[in-house]
């Protein structure tokens, strides 16, 4: 087991990060690398490793849906809630139709079953749809008229929508009735008629143990200081959000990926400090839990069954696509502020196929449901053509579909590089800056620059600066830049050159309390400077 953990991480990451160096997204190489190391290829996954996959896709599952609570914005989705409303209901609803009236043709299924077949290829993926939303949110695109905000929760939505009907639909197969609920003994309703009840009843019980899962969470984590840093931040929120989703299973009255979604939201809103802190755990733990989700992912992809199906089903695909799924967007949208454009950004951004098919696929397959392998067939297509497709895509079209606005980084974590540029001479207070200096890129992972411009070379002098820098900067990755000509101008045009985001210099000329304390080198720079300046 655990040399197969080992296979699924080095070659998961390696491979991924091949496939992002190649332009594609790294979960290509991921689910690839499943496939290679799974049971159908190279057989080197053990059985307990795979006997565990639905247990640690749904730990992966927790980790991306509490990343997309936590990059909710409230006053976008206000703008937006109708439209992402509708997007939770009608494209999974017109794909879903389509697919049963086009499975009744290709594949001679009844209604029934071409519609689970429908509410299978119809979910939504977490998995490939939240990190491609955060990615534009952390980039600006689309985020003026709330669009990744929308399709975020859109997607939450439409899952509880169809594993509910799914849900149906099986136990329909299976028993071949449609079973009757006993309302408070006195009213008779069929679960289908009973179906509406249960999809509000899962939103709202959701919400509301989202909501109150926060506030304990607020309590536990800031409140009562039970904690004192950002991982143990992160331990104890993912387990109360596991608790949830694991929750979810065995009382099957509220939606557990919803509720994970709004308990993300909620702490934002009620503890946006803390909401900051998560947002940094809750990255690191998705660098190893994508690795697991899509590597697994490909693991189970059944290939011998898919050249049986492989053209009709893409056809299935297209036209649940093209057609069905198309037409519930533009109902979605309809009325919107949304041009043709962004509209038109659905097809790439809100169709990808992946965690929530691998989970369902086989369960018509395993219960004997006529048409199951089928079914498990194109599950397993669909993984393999919209999830590469889809992330790829996002990233690809965004920039011409979507208009660029400015990024909030309360709601998400901007990834910038942080570069401080340190200006020393050769006097006492240059160690000073310097310590500055590491101090401040210990706490941001900064690299440094130093930069030391002269006049007239003094090698004792020179020796003993880099030997100050060698000790002082000894955990940092840092470079020396010595220059000749005028002090100012150098340190300027160094720091514009390179990027640098601060410069860290020492101040001089020390005449009076009541005068600016800086000297003329400083006041230059500070008058010359487009580069925020840290005065030692």
């Amino acid at each position: 087991m655990l040399l197969s953990i080992i296979w699924i991480v080095l070659m998961g990451f390696f491979v991924g990060q091949i496939a992002r160096r190649l332009g594609a997204p790294p979960l290509i190489g991921m689910i690839l690398v499943g496939i290679l190391l799974g049971s159908q290829v190279g057989n080197v996954i053990s059985s307990q490793v795979i006997d565990a996959a639905d247990e640690l896709r749904t730990l992966a599952v927790m980790i991306i849906l509490m990343k997309a609570g936590l990059g909710l914005d409230r006053e976008k989705l206000s703008q937006q809630g109708s439209v992402a409303l509708r997007l939770g209901f009608l494209p999974a609803t017109t794909e879903a139709i389509i697919i049963a009236v086009s499975s009744m043709i290709v594949f001679k299924f009844n209604f029934v079953t071409g519609l689970l077949l429908g509410c299978v290829i119809s979910a939504e993926s977490p998995a490939v749809i939240v990190p491609g939303m955060l990615r534009l949110k952390s980039l600006g695109w689309g985020v003026t008229k709330g669009i990744p905000d929308a399709i975020l929760t859109g997607s939450a939505l439409s899952d509880v929508l169809v594993l509910l009907v799914f849900s149906l639909l099986v136990n329909f197969l299976g028993r071949g009735e449609i079973q009757e609920v006993n309302i408070l003994g006195v009213l008779y309703l069929t679960s289908l008629q009973i179906l509406p009840l249960q999809i509000i009843l899962n939103i709202c019980l959701g919400i509301i143990i989202g909501y109150l899962f926060a506030r304990i969470i607020v309590s536990l984590l800031t409140q009562q200081n039970w904690t004192e840093n950002t991982v143990q931040y992160t331990i104890i929120t993912a387990c109360l959000a596991l608790f949830l989703v694991v929750m979810a299973y065995h009382l099957p009255y509220f939606s557990g990926y919803l509720a994970t979604m709004s308990l993300g939201f909620f702490i934002g809103e009620l503890n946006p400090p803390l909401a900051r802190k998560l947002r940094t755990g809750f990255d690191s733990l998705w660098v190893v839990g994508e690795i697991f989700l899509f590597v697994l992912l490909g693991a189970t992809i059944q290939l011998q069954v898919l050249g049986k199906v492989l053209l009709p089903g893409i056809l299935i695909l297209t036209i649940g696509l093209l057609i069905g799924r198309m037409f519930g967007w533009y109902l979605s949208t309809l009325g919107s502020n949304w041009n043709w454009q962004e509209r038109l950004f659905l097809l790439p951004g809100n169709s990808a196929k992946a965690t929530v098919q691998a989970a369902i696929g086989a369960i018509p397959f395993s219960q004997g449901i006529e048409g199951g392998e089928i079914i498990l067939a194109i599950a397993a297509l669909s993984i393999l053509v919209t999830a590469p497709i889809g992330a790829w895509a996002t990233m690809m079209f965004a920039p011409q579909l979507l208009t660029r606005g400015e990024v909030d980084p309360t709601k998400v974590k901007v990834n910038t590089k942080t570069l401080l540029l340190a200006a020393v001479d050769t006097s006492n207070l240059s160690s000073v800056v310097l310590k500055q200096a590491a101090h401040l890129a210990r706490k941001s992972e900064a690299n440094v620059i130093v930069v030391h411009v002269i006049n007239d070379l003094d090698n004792h002098n020179i020796d003993q600066l880099k030997l100050d820098i060698k000790k002082i900067l000894a955990d940092i990755q840092y470079r020396l830049i010595i220059k000749k000509g005028d002090i100012p101008t150098e340190i300027i045009r160094t720091a514009e050159d390179y990027l640098a985001t601060e410069i860290i210099m020492g101040k001089r000329g020390h005449k009076s309390r009541d005068k600016v304390l800086i000297g003329s080198v400083s006041q230059a720079i500070l008058a010359g400077s487009s580069v925020p300046i840290i005065f030692i």
